[in-house]
């Protein structure tokens, strides 16, 4: 198998079932949770560099606020609706910013055709359910996400702001 192949059935074998079963809807390369007033999107960035046997991805990851949306349903949350984009180091712990396949990637992960399929998959799901997921469960509604952004200097006074907007323009 090569890189893309291995990129590929991780998504299919691991990351979307994982992320259905933690409540998130998908369309390509994002998966969303709806709340009433805001929601979580998790997207899969690809290197433009990438190549069939070296690829490196990241994760941004982030709130956005749903009245916000360019979804008119607002239904379908995208990359550009968010309030709040983090790269999935953000949410790792200190130990797991430099694992195995986070070393040499420098976009977020990286998988070659050399790579252990199960190892990496094992790698990534250490992150997802350890570190990310865990997380991301915590925001339930607005005031969790602004006590949780809100260590990320800029990203929580983009939220804070974006929140003052809305409740001055619906007043």
């Amino acid at each position: 198998m090569n890189a893309k192949e291995k990129q590929t059935e991780f998504i299919k074998g691991y990351l979307k079932p994982k992320l259905k079963e933690s409540g998130f809807r998908t369309s390509g390369n994002n998966w969303w949770k709806l709340y009433d007033d805001f929601f979580i999107l998790i997207n899969l960035q690809n290197s433009q560099w990438n190549s069939k046997d070296e690829l490196s991805f990241c994760f941004n990851i982030g709130v956005g606020l749903t009245e916000n949306m360019n979804d008119t349903k607002k239904k379908k949350p995208t990359y550009f609706d968010l309030a709040v984009e983090l790269r999935e180091e953000s949410y790792l712990s200190e130990f797991r910013k430099s694992s195995k396949y986070r070393q040499d990637g420098w976009l977020g992960y990286l998988v070659t055709d050399k790579t252990d399929l199960t190892d990496f998959t094992n790698e990534l799901k250490t992150d997802f359910e350890i570190d990310i997921l865990p997380k991301l469960e915590m925001l339930k509604t607005l005031d969790d996400c602004l006590l949780f952004y809100d260590k990320h200097d800029f990203w929580g006074d983009n939220l804070r702001r974006q929140i003052a907007e809305i409740k001055n323009y619906n007043e």
